[in-house]
């Protein structure tokens, strides 16, 4: 998907921010569960419900969720087509989540140290913005902000090899620790003539007592019984 040359997001971003979700489908609006919580990135169109699908096959569909009356987008959905660094993300329901439009805040809570560049929303100290129009919003002021992955996939590119040659001798070293392991905890040791291997052989066909284990010696003694007597009256 290309990105736009006017604010360096991709053509479908303001559509869908613009868009329209949680209401009836003006074509399927009869039918049940046919609230458009959908859209299609290639058509750019409206929102779509789940009847709409049938005619978007093999497109790039997202689906859009609610949370606190605000319209969310998944972060493992979203973050395929574009990069929401300095985006605040959330938690709810076990998914990473971000909001698509703002959410101002005039009076932020105690002890916020930071805010959103947009809607003054506070935040963490990590992130810039509270939603990804929020930051399309700040891309005005800053013209280092972009949508693009390219950056971000190089980056990872980089960190993958260094971690990929950064095991590799750690690696090494637990086979080869492995192997000593093995060498030590083994009952006959590596260097042994072979001409002792064949004498042990032949002293257990002979029936030689091994001198490692003593012979076994019955100490129990048996008594024979003696004859009975009767008591005295």
């Amino acid at each position: 998907m290309e990105m736009g040359d006017e604010d360096r997001g991709p053509p479908w971003l303001k559509p869908l921010l613009k868009s329209n979700f949680f209401v009836p489908c003006k074509i399927h609006g009869v039918s049940n569960k046919s609230e458009c919580n959908m859209y299609c990135l290639d058509c750019i169109g409206n929102a779509l419900c789940s009847y709409c699908l049938a005619y978007h096959k093999d497109h790039h569909v997202v689906q859009i969720r609610r949370s606190s009356y605000h319209n969310v987008i998944r972060v493992s959905e979203v973050s395929k087509f574009i990069d929401i660094s300095c985006v605040q993300t959330y938690i709810i329901n076990s998914a990473k989540i971000v909001f698509l439009n703002e959410r101002p805040q005039p009076r932020p809570g105690k002890g916020v140290t930071n805010t959103c560049e947009i809607c003054s929303r506070g935040l963490l100290d990590s992130f810039r913005f509270c939603s990804l129009g929020c930051k399309l919003g700040g891309m005005k002021r800053d013209p280092e902000l972009t949508f693009l992955l390219r950056a971000r996939a190089g980056r990872e590119s980089e960190q993958g090899s260094e971690s990929d040659e950064s095991l590799t001798p750690r690696k090494l070293r637990k086979t080869s620790a492995f192997s000593r392991g093995i060498y030590l905890l083994s009952p006959t040791p590596v260097s042994t003539p072979l001409k002792s291997l064949e004498e042990n052989a032949v002293d257990r066909r002979s029936g030689a007592t091994s001198p490692v284990t003593p012979p076994i010696i019955n100490y129990r003694t048996s008594r024979r019984k003696g004859v009975p007597h009767r008591a005295p009256f």
